[in-house]
This record gives C-alpha cells, structure tokens and sequence, in this order.
C-alpha cells in the first residue's frame, strides 16, 4: 500500500513540476515578445544605448520623452485603465503629429526608459529633464497638452500626478 501511495506521491510531483516548466516557458516567450517590440521601437526612432550612460540620457527623440513622460504620468496614479491609455495614444498621436504605429511605439519606448529608471516618478522627472535638454523651447508645449489630454481621463488626477505637472513648470522654468 505504501509503494502505490508514493508512486502516485511521485506522479503528482512530476505533474506540478511539468507545468511549472511549461508556464516558465510560456512567460520566458512572452518577454521575447515584450523585448522584440521594445527593439523595434528603438530601431524606428534611432535609438542607441552609449556605454555607461543611463538609456535617458541616451535618447535623441523628443517625441519618445514626450510618450515615455505621458505614460509615466498615467502610473503615477496606479495602474492605467484600457481607456486610459488609449486617451495617452491619442493625445500623442494629436499633439506630436504621428501616425498610430509611431504613437504606439514611442510609448513602448518610453514606457520601458521609465522602467530603466526605476519606475514612474523619477521616470517622469527623468524624462522631463532629458526632454528640456533635447528641445527647451519645443517641448514645453506639447508635453502639457499630452499630459493635459491624459489628464482628462484620468479624472481626478492624483497627488502625484499633480505634483508631476508641477514639476514640469518647475523643469521648464514656468511659473
């Protein structure tokens, strides 16, 4: 009797550990994708990593700080809702003239330059300085529109992401 119960004892181990293979595998596919969409985005905007330099201070674009600022705002008031994002899409595609792929990727770009530095709020303070140092007089602007129109749907806005439009106009040398 005891023989069948570890039998059955081992059968069962062997059971969990194959889905637990098969899930990490599943999820390491999964990254490949998420990894392949952030390459592409930094291929179509131009971007390229320098050794030793955080992947901000990298960045080139000011459409792609713009997006990463405007997504970054979005965390700051917790995790953002379907329409939520599409509102951030939108107003990207509005304010910076793009088309929706284009719209889409410079967020995924963004999105993961706010992840590279360690999550919404210094992502956003992050991306905000970088965007003054690429276009001080260009930028100001539609950054406050992108952020003004994502704003709206996120209604009411959070302490934290009124202390980040704040911070813009602190950035900026606005107030």
């Amino acid at each position: 009797m005891h023989i069948i119960l570890g039998l059955i004892a081992i059968a069962g181990a062997a059971y969990v550990w194959a889905v637990r293979i098969r899930n990490a595998a599943d999820i390491a596919g999964e990254l490949t994708d998420v990894a392949s969409d952030v390459l592409s985005a930094a291929r179509r905007f131009g971007f390229r990593r320098g050794r030793n330099q955080h992947p901000v201070d990298a960045l080139e674009d000011s459409t792609v700080a713009i997006a990463g600022a405007g997504i970054a705002f979005l965390e700051l008031g917790g995790l953002p809702s379907k329409e939520q994002h599409q509102a951030l899409v939108i107003a990207v595609r509005k304010h910076l003239n793009l088309q929706a792929e284009d719209a889409e990727e410079a967020i995924v770009l963004g999105r993961w330059l706010m992840t590279q530095s360690d999550g919404p709020a210094p992502g956003f303070t992050r991306l905000v300085r970088r965007l003054r140092k690429l276009d001080a007089l260009g930028g100001f602007e539609p950054l406050l529109q992108v952020l003004g129109d994502t704003g709206k749907a996120c209604a009411p806005l959070s302490e934290e992401q009124r202390e980040a439009i704040d911070e813009v106009s602190t950035v900026f040398g606005v107030r």
